[in-house]
């Protein structure tokens, strides 16, 4: 525990501005961003006298050895900045919400040629248009066929469309009059595309004028003895005030705006937003945090808002929102907002009317969440606090392991042989963290040998981070660290890959390989990370220098968290595994060609079809495939030409020799580049 006085600013340091400011822990991580209409005030309020500061703010400060702050001109550029440290440095004193749920949208995907209309969930896309998110996906869809009726848009696959352009036959929907069928001819694209723009002008609110312009076609066609014109018209509009009638109406004046509340305790918050489009409440989401920092209402209302609108530019932030408290500075908060707009955006407080009976509506929702998940996660929340105090007392160690690192090793015969780090804080996963690692001492099968080679090279990156920072460890065993630190150091405060050391190591075996473990620490002079082996046989966990297992109750909480933390390191080595090895099978005669990366093997297998068929085209030919120069194009050439002729490739479920153009295109095909982490 760091004493705040040891890293307060020298009187004057600090500048009486707008600004934003951090605050780092020994290990230089962000562990706090907070912005400031006045850096000076603010910041010294930090550093009185602890019996005064909120709990949540001292361990804060007793955690935290360094501050820093960035001089900005207005507070807009304030909010701005700290809104992007935040999402960059994931700093664990800040708020964080995070979605009970994984909410559906109804996307438009104008982005592509021929706009498609479907569910969609996680992460928006750029050039895609969302409506939503609605509660349940049965919901979007139910109201998607209502309207298909009148705006027939596509909504089928990219395959299913290449396979029905393909053919010259429409699926289902084209023949049944729910899909203009773009993918034979029936409609032009930009037919399409106006299609799909007006679905979206209605999903947006503007039915009223759609509806009158349908109902005065219908009414020129009974006129002209166009019955079934006029019938069919009548159709659509039953079907639209049907969709219309999903979405409830809670204001006359056909309002855009977004309502805000939360509901809170000491520990926790919940927030919920619905959102008015047209007058019509066309979503909803709620999210949770702990409140890990002293924060308010008005603040917790301000982050809330930084996580909806960070990302979003245009008509996704409405003219509107409404919340339950403000801060002083809101002034600055509606002026991001509508540079994010574009336009005036009005954030206020619901007084009456209305508005004010759908906020209370809002909240009470938001109170329902919040007991609902006070519900769920307490026992999710005892128990792993159990099952950290279970492992610290079965293996001695002097408190609960907050990070846990798990290391196994993979192979099939000998062959591709990989190991997986996982990580686990606070006993639940750190996917960010998990690492991959290659054997590359020696060929062969030698589970012992793999472990500690990960070990040494995992704790030795960690040794090269901590000599970055500047700390080194004396040979009396006293830790030093400069007051300077070296002009080299890496100070971005991103979490780096191997910066921070786990209190504890487990690894999938038993004796021998928690031997091996211990060995590699051992020789790097690490003495201060507990390793224990958790053998499947028997679920025994074993400890270095102990002839006897530490046996762990059947059902202990404690065992069930190794359990959890040794399958996942297990399952996340044999996809590595699996995948290099897959990698290998699909190897082509193109991977043999010197400078030929992946992006280019790909484009080349793509624009022939064949490597049969490359192997027979011209120098020029091969120059006409993107990002091909004359170069390259003649070392293909030349490169092929010499190599003997692939074997036929065989189907081998059936024993047959697959000759088709299109087989052998995918049988050497390139495997993409994997993504994640490799060390």
């Amino acid at each position: 525990m760091a004493d705040p006085s040891s890293y307060r600013p020298k009187p004057g340091q600090i500048p009486d501005s707008p600004g934003v400011y951090k605050f780092r822990d020994e290990h230089r991580r962000v562990i706090y961003v907070g912005k400031a209409k006045s850096l000076r005030p603010r910041l010294s309020s930090y550093f009185q006298d602890l019996a005064n500061l909120h709990p949540r703010t001292r361990t804060m400060v007793t955690t935290a050895a360094s501050v820093e702050w960035t001089v900005v001109s207005t507070e807009v550029e304030a909010l701005q900045l700290e809104y992007s440290w935040i999402k960059e440095y994931d700093p664990r004193f800040n708020v964080k919400y995070r979605d009970d749920k994984s909410y559906p949208s109804l996307a438009v995907t104008l982005n592509e040629e021929f706009p498609r209309v479907q569910v969609m969930r996680g992460p928006k896309k750029k050039g895609v248009r969302y409506f939503g998110p609605y509660g349940h996906a049965w919901a979007i869809r139910e109201t998607v066929d209502l309207m298909l009726r009148v705006f027939p848009v596509r909504t089928c696959s990219a395959g299913v469309f290449k396979n029905a352009a393909r053919t010259g036959r429409p699926c289902l929907l084209g023949y049944i009059g729910k899909c203009s069928a773009p993918c034979v001819g029936r409609v032009t694209p930009e037919e399409h595309r106006e299609l799909a723009e007006e679905f979206c002008d209605f999903m947006a609110g503007r039915t009223g004028q759609y509806l009158k312009r349908i109902e005065q076609q219908m009414h020129e066609a009974a006129e002209d003895m166009e019955y079934e014109k006029a019938a069919r018209l009548r159709d659509d509009i039953g079907a639209l005030r049907r969709a219309l009638e999903k979405n409830a109406v809670v204001f006359n004046d056909a309002t855009d705006a977004d309502l805000i509340a939360v509901a809170e305790d000491e520990l926790e918050a919940a927030v919920q937003i619905f959102h008015v489009r047209g007058g019509r409440v066309r979503g909803q989401r709620g999210w949770v945090t702990d409140k890990v920092e002293a924060v308010d209402t008005a603040g917790l209302v301000e982050h809330a808002l930084q996580q909806l609108y960070g990302e979003e530019q245009g008509d996704a932030v409405p003219k509107e929102v409404l919340v339950p408290a403000v801060r002083e500075d809101s002034p600055a908060v509606s002026q991001w907002l509508a540079e994010r707009r574009g336009s005036n955006v009005s954030l206020r407080i619901p007084q009456r009317g209305d508005k004010k009976d759908l906020m209370a509506t809002v909240q009470r929702n938001a109170q329902q969440a919040l007991v609902l998940h006070k519900t769920r996660r307490a026992s999710d929340l005892t128990t792993r606090s159990r099952a950290l105090e279970e492992i610290a007392d079965a293996l001695g160690l002097d408190s609960a392991p907050l990070r846990i690192e798990c290391f196994d090793v993979s192979h099939l015969q000998g062959d591709d042989v990989v190991a997986s780090m996982v990580v686990f804080e606070d006993g639940l996963p750190r996917k960010s963290e998990y690492r991959r690692f290659q054997i590359k001492t020696f060929e062969g099968q030698d589970d012992v040998r793999s472990m500690h080679e990960v070990l040494t090279r995992r704790f030795r990156r960690y040794l090269q981070e901590k000599e970055k920072t500047g700390e080194w460890i004396q040979e009396n065993g006293a830790t030093e660290v400069p007051a300077e630190p070296e002009p080299n150091v890496e100070d971005d405060g991103r979490p780096k890959r191997f910066a921070y050391p786990p209190q504890l190591v487990v690894v999938d075996g038993g004796q021998p390989q928690v031997a091996a473990a211990q060995r590699a620490l051992d020789e790097l002079g690490i003495d201060d990370v507990a390793v224990c082996g958790l053998a499947k046989r028997l679920e025994e966990v074993w400890v270095p220098g102990e002839d006897d297992p530490v046996v762990l109750p059947r059902s202990s909480e404690g065992l069930y968290l190794l359990q959890r933390v040794r399958d996942t390191a297990h399952d996340f080595a044999i996809r590595y595994q699996r995948t290099k090895r897959a990698k290998r099978f699909r190897a082509g005669p193109l991977d043999e060609v010197p400078g030929l990366g992946e992006t280019r093997k790909h484009a080349l297998i793509k624009h022939f079809g064949s490597v049969k068929k490359l192997r027979s085209a011209t120098i020029d030919q091969i120059c006409e495939v993107p990002g091909i120069g004359r170069k390259t194009a003649e070392t293909v050439a030349g490169f092929l030409a010499q190599a003997a002729p692939a074997a036929p490739a065989v189907n081998t479920a059936t024993g047959e020799i697959i000759e088709d153009d299109e087989d052998i295109a995918a049988a050497a095909a390139v495997s993409p580049p994997e993504r994640g982490q490799q060390e």
